[in-house]
């Protein structure tokens, strides 16, 4: 099966944009094929206000997210592979989802066990000592 985060930032952005609330994206600036502003990188994330004011020529596609946004007055592409993706959440309340992050072989090939997990299930890699020192965590930015 193909990987059910494109669908799910997609329906959460709907979510968020349709209770009228400002969705942003929390993205690992350090993957492959990502293009943001690095200036605005702060501990290899970025947090990118994709609301339709903020903007132009939204596409949330299967593989990627791509838009246009100004930083600072000057505009700039942005590309976002969809498993660089960490989470998408409301900025007024927090309201989201956070995402695992992905290894480049993982979101390329879903036929490896565990490569899709089906919510609390943990797998047998993931002990109580297993703690990652990237995990996603969500801060307000002003």
């Amino acid at each position: 099966m193909t990987s059910n985060r494109p669908y799910l930032i997609r329906a959460l952005y709907e979510w968020i944009a349709d209770n009228d609330m400002t969705p942003h994206l929390l993205v690992d600036a350090e993957k492959p094929g990502v293009v943001v502003p690095r200036g605005y990188v702060a501990d290899g994330r970025i947090v990118l206000n994709v609301a339709t004011g903020a903007v132009q020529s939204l596409v949330l596609g299967d593989e990627a997210i791509l838009f246009s946004a100004r930083f600072s007055g000057k505009s700039f592409p942005v590309e976002v592979p969809v498993g660089a993706v960490l989470g998408i959440y409301a900025r007024e309340n927090g309201q989201g989802m956070l995402f695992p992050e992905e290894d480049a072989d993982t979101a390329a090939s879903s036929d490896e066990p565990g490569a899709e997990s089906s919510g609390g299930d943990n797998g047998p890699t993931d002990g109580p000592n297993d703690r990652s020192p990237k995990r996603p965590a969500l801060r307000v930015v002003k």
